[in-house]
């Protein structure tokens, strides 16, 4: 199939090419924020329903225990504390990762230079993210660590009983 004619030269040429980006760049993440609001939203709907059926089956019944038994539990410290230093060292796995691949590039040769640069400074930029994580870790874990024993005692005192 071809296509004659200004219009077609100008669609294809630059203009659909534009409109083509502007979809991609701005409605792939729109679309994801809406996702995610849509998700949210609908959880909260559900918990709201869940709420009234029971209020309206016994009204005498306690709502906060009630509360308390459907809804998610809540992460310990240690759980946030461990999230970090996982993503902490993954980050800096990738952003090694990021600079061998960069400096191998650099080594053999016949590369774009500004891909080389580009590459190097990702692997920088997640490295450096990767060790402020860590740093986060080790300092929350010196400056919470009384609060977590009274997390876990209160933890292990629970599982008792």
């Amino acid at each position: 199939m071809e296509f004659d004619g200004f219009m077609s030269n100008l669609f294809f040429g630059g203009v659909g090419v534009l409109v083509l980006e502007l979809v991609l760049f701005f409605g792939g993440p729109l679309l994801i924020i809406w996702m995610v609001y849509r998700y949210y939203k609908n959880k909260t709907n559900k918990y709201a329903q869940i709420i009234q059926a029971a209020i309206e089956k016994n009204p005498d019944m306690d709502i906060e225990d009630f509360i308390k038994k459907i809804s998610p539990k809540q992460k310990s410290l240690k759980e946030k504390l461990l999230r970090k230093l996982l993503w902490g060292s993954a980050l800096i796995v990738l952003g090694i990762c990021f600079f061998v691949y960069a400096f191998w590039l650099d080594w053999t040769g016949g590369s774009n230079p500004d891909d080389l640069h580009l590459i190097y400074f990702v692997g920088i930029i997640l490295f450096g993210i990767g060790i402020v994580f860590l740093l986060n870790y080790f300092i929350s874990k010196k400056m919470l660590a009384k609060e977590i024993e009274a997390e876990e005692k209160k933890l292990t005192a629970e599982a008792n009983l």
